[in-house]
């Protein structure tokens, strides 16, 4: 009796049935991957795919890598969890790009070429007297003739300045000389040193300037951008199979772990950068707790359902650990306004890192209302938005920190 079924599927045999879950045995009736991946309800999902009992619809279960990748333009559950992390990794990326050739711009490079011309013209003697009348800390400035006969030939001669903060010096140019200068009687000077604050200022800044360190900063933006654009990966990939969901969710808490670890390098580097001895502690510490925290998650018991709090309990302490430093910082620097501004910063960052922790834990408010959060809305969504709102708070704060270190140095 002959077979009704097509002679390519009878040859495929049980095994490559096995494999391929549209081949079912028995009848033998082939399914297209068109109608194989189909959004199924959570009923349906296998086991290691179910984490929220509330989200009820629009599930994807073990589709195809090529239908996963498309399915990035399609709407389903996890629509929303890949791109807020996607489009915040590529705010991260532009902020990455925007800090390496835009932050800090104090100088005008090419401006030096006029500095000769600048103090040729310029009655040295009476800008000394002027310099220290408007700034009577300020060390005597014994050689600016000669200085001035130099300057043609030597850039180099501004190193004859005393060594006071280079930074400090460059603020005080330039919000004290426009106004001082301007006011005399002389209009050949006032004509040739109107500009000072644009000009000689940022002409004298390049001999001056030795900014800080950037190293802490890029971590935490580097921290950043790995956590978000693992986080969006794994929520795309994981539906695949249950080895993909294992190790995406594993790289996705490592994003987690170094975000909140290199979220502490910019304050603990540029508040502690004077004290060497505490900021390698911070700095050790917060590396040692993240890479536990990392070491932790591989634990394959840890990706239970029924851990989440512990895994959202434990992200959170991790960031409640840096608490110390940042106290110990308004203890050193409680009479600069830096400090206050920038921990003003964190205090909102662990605010909105906080809450999102407990809206992912508690399940708020798909756990209200199931089913009418399955599309956007829920938790897991909103964690995301918080997060990457912590991050980006975190960055403004990285900005005050740069400006006060290369002003001040230490």
């Amino acid at each position: 009796m002959e077979s009704d079924e097509p002679a390519e599927v009878g040859q495929l045999g049980e095994r490559e049935g096995k494999r391929r879950p549209w081949l079912r045995r028995g009848r033998w009736r082939y399914r297209s991957v068109k109608n194989y991946c189909q959004l199924v309800e959570y009923n349906s999902l296998p086991g290691y795919l179910k984490d929220n009992e509330y989200i009820l619809r629009y599930y994807r279960s073990e589709w195809p890598i090529r239908q996963i990748l498309l399915s990035i333009f399609t709407i389903h559950n996890e629509t929303v969890n890949v791109w807020t992390h996607l489009i915040g990794f590529f705010l991260f990326l532009a902020l990455t790009i925007y800090t390496a050739t835009k932050v800090p711009k104090v100088v005008d490079l090419q401006s030096i070429q006029h500095l000769p011309d600048f103090l040729r013209k310029a009655d040295l003697q009476w800008i000394q007297s002027e310099l220290m009348a408007c700034l009577p800390s300020l060390p005597h400035l014994s050689d600016l003739n000669k200085l001035k006969h130099e300057i043609g030939s030597s850039l180099s001669s501004l190193e004859m300045l005393p060594s006071i903060s280079r930074w400090r010096l460059l603020e005080l140019l330039s919000s004290c000389l426009p106004h001082r200068l301007t006011s005399n009687s002389n209009q050949t000077d006032i004509s040739v040193m109107k500009n000072v604050k644009d000009d000689v200022a940022n002409m004298i800044a390049p001999l001056m300037v030795r900014p800080i360190a950037r190293w802490p900063f890029f971590a935490f933006l580097g921290g950043a951008m790995f956590c978000l654009l693992a986080s969006s990966t794994c929520h795309l990939l994981s539906c695949h199979s249950r080895r993909v969901a294992y190790i995406m969710l594993r790289l996705d808490y490592a994003g987690i772990a170094a975000l909140i670890a290199t979220s502490f390098y910019p304050p603990v580097y540029y508040s502690f950068m004077c004290h060497p001895v505490f900021c390698n502690l911070y700095l050790t510490m917060i590396t040692l707790l993240g890479v536990a925290t990392v070491a932790f998650s591989l634990l394959p018991v840890f990706q239970s359902p029924e851990y989440r709090t512990l895994r959202a309990c434990l992200f959170l302490g991790m960031g409640l650990s840096g608490v110390i430093p940042v106290l110990h910082k308004l203890v050193l620097f409680w009479h600069r306004p830096e400090a206050l501004h920038t921990t003003g910063y964190e205090v909102l960052m662990g605010l909105l890192y906080g809450l999102g922790a407990l809206v992912y834990a508690t399940r708020i408010p798909e756990r209200w209302m199931p089913g009418k959060f399955d599309i956007a809305g829920h938790s897991h969504q909103l964690f995301h938005v918080l997060v990457v709102a912590g991050a980006y708070t975190h960055y403004h704060a990285g900005l005050v920190y740069l400006k006060w270190r290369d002003l001040e140095g230490c």
